[in-house]
Order: structure tokens, then sequence, then C-alpha cells
């Protein structure tokens, strides 16, 4: 082989070279944990600052890698056609097309960028510095190219979207979730955590309150031992008072100030004055967001609000615990009531009581029943029947097969459900 063949060799060999690096930075920076990233940083890692540094300015980069790597290539393609052309003649055109076409597809692209896909935030590390620089070199080249795709941008309708862009960051948040609990690298307990401080801000207060026909209430005109009596039977601290009807809360009484007040009369509860220490109640709209809600119970430093409609009818009632579970799961201390309300079957079937929340039965399950209709099990059979359906009636819908078990007066109180497969679905269709 002569000196100049060699050389020649050496110098494709070069380029092909660049532009596997070209290519291979480009999926890993593209591909590394924005996340992973700022915490290396955070901890000193130079190399993560880089590389945060090249994301700022995506579009310089992606600029100086297309470049780059686009340069790298055309010069290896015309290297490599004139040097089988100076042996083969014109048909070295045909050779040169077909070989650098299979060397370039897989050592220059399909490789690198395998193994970057494979290794992304490590890749990421070792390249920036030398891309940096690459930016550095490149950035006359680089700025003309940003100038004509600014003007071409220009000429055509476009805007930013901050909204679209906090919706498109939430949603691969959610994704990413989804995807390493469907792996196994996070467990379902935590994604399910994860996942309900992301839907704080799709859910409303109306998706969660305890309904009014649940609430625990005191007439405030009882005698005061009545109402001591009713609040050692119950399992809260909290209790809304109410006068001439339910649906007129004047107050919310809580143990501590009822405690204290006795110790300041003598404990002679018949000198108590109930409504003189009782506490104002706080009022809000039941189309307030959990995430809005939340905020403004750290802010007032309050646990429990009454819920409104919009024509200021009392609807239920919302406490800061009620939140916490969206995100950490059910909540029990030593005095609360354990009722299963949720009762999977030996035969798969899972019996729930019709006030249970689909959240909720989505969550123990890990079912997918719609929610967007109706909040309860009970809601969501109604809705789908378009009937108050009697006991003994089957339905079957979203893949899955409702038995009511019972009913109270109007209201569903029990139903059997299962999740069907899709050879049951077919034969029930």
């Amino acid at each position: 082989m002569s000196p100049e063949i060699a050389i020649t060799l050496a110098i494709v060999v070069v380029l092909l070279l660049m532009s596997a690096f070209f290519s291979g930075s480009e999926t890993a920076l593209t591909a590394a944990s924005r996340a992973r990233m700022h915490a290396l940083e955070s901890e000193g890692n130079e190399s993560a600052k880089r590389v945060n540094k090249l994301l700022e300015r995506p579009e310089r980069l992606i600029s100086t890698i297309l470049l780059g790597n686009n340069l790298v290539n055309i010069m290896a393609s015309a290297v490599t056609t004139s040097l089988l052309i100076n042996h083969f003649g014109e048909v070295g055109v045909f050779y040169a097309t077909i070989l650098m076409t299979v060397i370039v597809v897989v050592f220059s692209e399909v490789l690198p960028k395998t193994y970057a896909i494979a290794y992304p935030d490590r890749i990421a590390l070792l390249v920036a510095p030398t891309m940096r620089i690459l930016i550095l070199v490149l950035r006359p080249a680089v700025f003309l190219i940003e100038s004509l795709v600014s003007l071409i941008l220009k000429l055509t309708p476009s805007k930013v979207d901050d909204a679209a862009n906090i919706l498109a960051a939430h949603d691969e948040i959610r994704g990413t979730i989804d995807l390493q609990a469907k792996e196994g690298t996070v467990l379902k307990h935590d994604a399910d955590m994860l996942g309900g401080i992301l839907d704080l801000r799709d859910l409303q207060i109306a998706d969660i309150m305890i309904h009014r026909t649940k609430m625990e209430t005191l007439d405030a005109e009882s005698e005061p031992q009545d109402i001591i009596d009713e609040i050692l039977k119950s399992q809260y601290t909290r209790m809304p008072l109410w006068r001439d009807e339910p649906e007129n809360i004047v107050a919310v009484l809580h143990t501590k100030d009822l405690l204290t007040a006795l110790g300041r009369v003598g404990w002679d509860v018949a000198k108590l004055d109930i409504t003189s220490f009782a506490q104002e109640p706080w009022f809000v709209p039941d189309t307030t967001s959990l995430k809005t809600q939340l905020n403004q119970f750290l802010k007032k430093k309050a646990q429990m609000a009454l819920v409104v409609d919009e024509y200021g009818e009392v609807q239920g009632l919302i406490t800061l615990e009620d939140i916490l579970e969206e995100i950490v799961g059910q909540i029990a201390d030593e005095h609360d009531t354990h009722e299963m309300s949720i009762r999977p079957q030996a035969d798969g079937t899972v019996n729930v009581d019709g006030t249970v929340a689909i959240r909720d039965l989505n969550r123990h399950e890990d079912w997918d029943l719609p929610e967007e209709e109706a909040t309860t099990i009970a809601g969501l059979v109604i809705h789908e029947a378009q009937t108050i359906p009697e006991p003994g009636q089957v339905f079957i819908f979203h893949g899955y097969r409702f038995e009511v078990l019972r009913k109270t007066r109007n209201k569903i109180a029990a139903l059997r459900i299962k999740r069907l497969t899709a050879a049951e679905e077919d034969d029930s269709g």
C-alpha cells in the first residue's frame, strides 16, 4: 500500500470517528437526565455544570453538532470517492456510495447512538468539555445558520405557549413515573404517591370531600353535656355546629378549645357557653383545585373547611388530611374506625361500598375505571346505566362487570365488580 493511500485511509477513519463522536454526543446530550445533571452540579461536578450550560442553549448545541457531523461525513465521502475513482474509474463513484453508506450508517450513526442511548449520562459528562470547545470554534458558521433559521421562523406564524410547555413538563414527569413503575424500578406505592402530587392540580375539592350526608355535626342549641357526649363518641377533633337546620353551619368546635373552656369554669359543664369559644366556619367553593386548597390550608394554618356549591349551599367538608391522603394513601390512627369499604374476594371479584371513590378503587386494585363522569362507584354505575338500578342487576361497561348487591332507598349501597378478560368481554358482547 502506497503512503498516499495509507494517509487517505487514515483521514477517512479520523473523519468517521469524528462523525461517530458527533452522532453519539447528540443522542447522549439530548437523552441525558436534566435532574441528575442538576444534582451532580450541586455536588460540585464540573462536567455536569458544562452539560447544563450546553443544554441551556439547545439550538446552538444542535446547530454545532449538525454542522460538524455533516461536514465530516461529506468530507469522508468526498475523500473516499476520489480514492476509488483513481483505482476503479467512474464506477468508483458507485462503490464509494455503497461503501460509505454502510460504514456511516453502522459505525458512525447506529453504533454510537445505540451506545449513547444505553449510557446517556455517562457519555454526556465525557463529551461536554470537547463539545464546548467545538461550539466556540464553529461559532461563526453556527451564527450564520442561526440567523438564517431565525429569519425563516419570523416569516412563519409561531408563538411561545408557556401553558403548553408547563403541560408538556407535567406529562413528561408523569410518563417517566409510569414507565419506571411498569419496569419495576419504582414501587407501585411510591409511584402512586408521586402521581398523587401531580394530580393535585387536576382534582377539585368536590372530588374528594366528605359529603354532607356523611358529615358528623352538632346542634349548637343542644345542652353542653349532650354536645360533650357526642364528641366523646366521635373520632374527630373538629365538629361543625348548626342552628335551625343541619345545612346552616354557624361554627366549628375544636375539642382542644372545649377542654380549655372546661378548665376555665372548673370543669362545671353547666357553665359552658359552647358558641362563645367555637371558631368561625371557613367556607370554600367546591370547584377549588386541591393544589390551591392545600396552599390555602398552609397559609391560614387551618385544617378543615366547609365546602359550598355555586348557590352557597353546604355540600360537605374537606380537611388537610383528606388532601394528604390523596398523596400518601389512607392515614389512620388508634382512634380511627377501620372500615373495609373495598373487599377483594377469593374468586377475583371485589365487593365495594357504593360511596367508594373511583380514584381510590383504581389505586387500590390498579384498575383504570374512568374518573371523569363520576366521583364514586355508585355514581359511575348510575351514569352508565342512566337509571337507578335494583339489587341483582348486572351491567358491563369499560371492561368491567358490575353487580348491584344492595340498595338503600335511592342509593346503591354495595356492588360486586370484576375486571373482565378479553375473552370474557367478547363473550358478553
